[in-house]
């Protein structure tokens, strides 16, 4: 009696090197309970001191496994065709010295490319002019309009980027997360272009 199953591959999964992928790791499956617990131990790739960090399981290898194991098993696909597997070594512990220079880098650079921006727009000028437009006298050093706007700056890019270091101000992401879910997405169908071993083919020549 043939037997119909539902399953959607994840975008993205982690796993540690040598590790064994079993079917529960990589999909979410609909089946009756029993073909569901059975199916979830089904060994679906095993991880090689030849693979590099990224792995790309496709959808038809899936469906090979389950055939496979039960060919009467009818597999119904939903949501995307190929799962991202991530091997994620141990990481070496950041460098103090490392960090301090790269802070440093970071600090400075940023703080260049904000002086240099108000050079280039005469921010000075501007708190001259408004000063002088506001109480009628000249003041080379407006600081009743400086330090507020300092202030106001450094509030604002907390505003922007929604971050107070770790904490988020609220549930809305950020334009920096943004972007970076974006590149994240573009990164994610260059790889499963060109790491994709399923569905890519070598014609030779004859």
């Amino acid at each position: 009696m043939e037997k119909t199953i539902y399953i959607r591959l994840r975008n993205r999964v982690f796993a540690r090197p040598n590790e064994k992928i079993y079917l529960e790791d990589i999909t979410q499956i609909i089946a009756e309970d029993v073909l569901q617990k059975q199916l979830n131990q089904l060994l679906v790739y095993s991880i090689s001191d030849q693979d590099r960090n990224i792995i790309i399981i496709d959808v038809m290898r899936v469906i090979a496994a389950i055939a496979k194991y039960d060919s009467s098993i009818e597999v119904q696909v939903l949501g995307p065709s190929q799962t991202i597997v991530e091997v994620v070594y141990k990481k070496k512990k950041a460098s103090i010295i490392l960090f301090t220079l790269t802070w440093f880098l970071l600090f400075f650079g940023s703080m260049l490319t904000i002086m240099n921006f108000h050079e280039d727009v005469s921010m000075q000028n501007v708190h001259q002019k408004l000063y002088k437009m506001i109480t009628g006298q000249d003041n080379e050093k407006p600081l009743l309009f400086q330090i507020p706007y300092s202030i106001g700056l450094g509030l604002g890019m907390i505003i922007f980027f929604n971050h107070v270091f770790k904490k988020r101000l609220n549930e809305e992401p950020s334009p920096l997360e943004v972007e970076m879910f974006n590149y994240q997405q573009d990164l994610d169908q260059y790889v499963i272009m060109h790491e994709n071993k399923e569905s890519m083919k070598k014609l030779h020549d004859h």
